[in-house]
């Protein structure tokens, strides 16, 4: 079964060549001789007319161009008088009288007629011929004949040349066919090719347009197509990828708010069970002595702490979520104000046995909001005070970039997980979900801290060190925005 467009149209054109051939040389054989005949027919009658003119004109050269045309035009010519007597004839003696007698019967049948037509077999040679016999004005009579063997024979050598050139013909036909159907045919495969690949979504393929006709104008109407579905699935795909991280981000963010739920609940019931239970007792007067009031008011003032803390904490959170803050940026001294956080710490880092090592210039301006500058320090310290390891080591870097001023905090400590590294800057992010109440954060400090070098278009981030671990954070210099 054919189904290639090139085959069909192969052998369709084939088929049609083939058919007129045939078609051709059928009528060839057939009636090629016929219309011999009737072209010889109509100059008989040509030549009746014209040697009537002569006889009619009688010039003294009448029988001398009777014979030329007998010659050169292949005639017999017989003339009788109205009394069937002979007046002209080509005929030898012993011929014409034969042939007189076999045209006198039909000669006698132009008294109702002004001519007869036909083809005759001739007796002696076997030869037919095309005879005319007309009665003239002048009341004689025309006999004309003209062989038809020349006719015959040029007919078939008519037809076996055709016969030949038309099987030439033919198979230059198909050479041609075949390399015409392949050239026709090879666009559209081209193209056929390239919807395939664009139907598995492969759009790297392009027709080459060669020329301005309607297989051209496909082309490239098939490569602006291929160009705008490649465009619009890879715009598809990008939204696919950006709705995916979008939501795997909020079902992080959705296990995270659950999981802080549960630390806030616990954050919350401890310290409100102790304030409850330690200031109830106080109210019974549980105990008697001073000391015991005493250690009983500080457990409360240290778990109300807590709850404050926890409580700004989130404050922060939902400003930053919200986008409620706004930075405050002035020129100060950050040398200051590490020295006035430092010295606040220092019962902190006594009670730890932490002695921090800092390393700063003299003095160094910097152009940032005071208060979230000093939020940024306290949760770098808070965090690193609830990490640092036996060794105790914390040691708070300053050195200035070009126009950044570039802040980082080291302690000794366990190395973080590789794969938790981009994700402790999150909300509600916690590395070891296991710590306790007293010696981890809820896990958004580091989120705020987040948010505002983001208000800020500043860096900042967490590296492992050689036996620790180390925050940092960028400033502008004074004089840069």
């Amino acid at each position: 079964m054919i189904h290639s467009i090139r085959q069909k149209l192969f052998l369709s054109i084939s088929l049609l060549i083939i058919f007129f051939v045939v078609f051709s040389w059928v009528l060839n054989t057939h009636y090629l001789e016929r219309y011999y005949v009737s072209q010889k027919s109509a100059q008989l009658h040509d030549y009746a007319r014209e040697i009537e003119t002569l006889i009619n004109q009688q010039p003294e050269d009448l029988f001398l161009q009777l014979e030329l045309m007998e010659r050169y035009d292949n005639l017999n010519i017989l003339v009788l008088n109205n009394s069937l007597e002979l007046k002209y004839a080509t005929f030898s003696r012993r011929g014409p009288g034969l042939r007189i007698e076999m045209v006198l019967g039909r000669i006698q049948q132009l008294k109702g007629s002004d001519y007869i037509e036909e083809i005759a077999l001739d007796p002696f040679s076997e030869n037919r011929s095309l005879n005319l016999a007309m009665l003239m004005k002048s009341g004689d009579y025309l006999l004309l004949s003209t062989p038809l063997a020349p006719i015959q024979e040029s007919a078939s050598i008519a037809n076996a040349f055709f016969l030949y050139t038309g099987i030439a013909t033919l198979l230059l036909a198909l050479l041609f066919i075949f390399a015409f159907s392949r050239r026709f045919t090879r666009p559209i495969l081209e193209l056929q090719n390239i919807a395939q690949h664009m139907a598995h979504l492969d759009f790297s393929q392009n027709y080459q347009v060669t020329s301005k006709d309607e297989l051209g104008d496909l082309g490239q109407s098939i490569n602006s197509m291929s160009a705008q579905l490649s465009q619009t699935i890879q715009e598809l795909q990008e939204a696919n990828a950006r709705l995916q991280k979008d939501i795997e981000k909020e079902r992080q963010i959705d296990e995270m708010r659950r999981q802080f739920i549960s630390n806030v609940s616990h954050e919350l019931k401890t310290p409100i069970s102790l304030i409850q239970g330690y200031a109830e007792g106080l109210k019974v007067n549980v105990v008697q002595e001073e000391s015991e009031k005493d250690y009983y008011c500080s457990v409360i003032i240290d778990e109300a702490d807590k709850m404050n803390k926890l409580v700004r904490e989130l404050l922060d959170l939902s400003q930053v979520e919200t986008g409620n803050f706004k930075l405050v940026k002035s020129p100060f001294d950050l040398a200051v104000l590490v020295d006035k956080i430092t010295a606040k710490y220092r019962p902190i880092f006594e009670e730890k046995q932490v002695k921090p090592e800092i390393i700063k210039p003299e003095e160094i301006m910097v152009n940032a909001d005071m208060v979230r500058t000093e939020q940024i320090l306290i949760n770098y310290i808070n965090n690193a005070l609830a990490h640092v390891d036996d060794r105790k080591q914390l040691k708070l870097m300053i050195t200035q970039q070009g126009d950044k001023i570039h802040i980082s905090l080291f302690n000794s400590g366990e190395p973080i997980p590789e794969e938790s590294l981009d994700k402790l800057f999150t909300s509600f992010y916690k590395v070891d979900q296991a710590r306790t109440r007293s010696d981890g954060g809820s896990g958004i400090g580091l989120a705020v801290v987040k948010a505002i070098q983001e208000k800020d278009h500043n860096r900042y981030g967490v590296k492992n060190r050689e036996g620790g671990v180390s925050f940092w954070f960028e400033l502008d210099a004074a004089g840069h925005e």
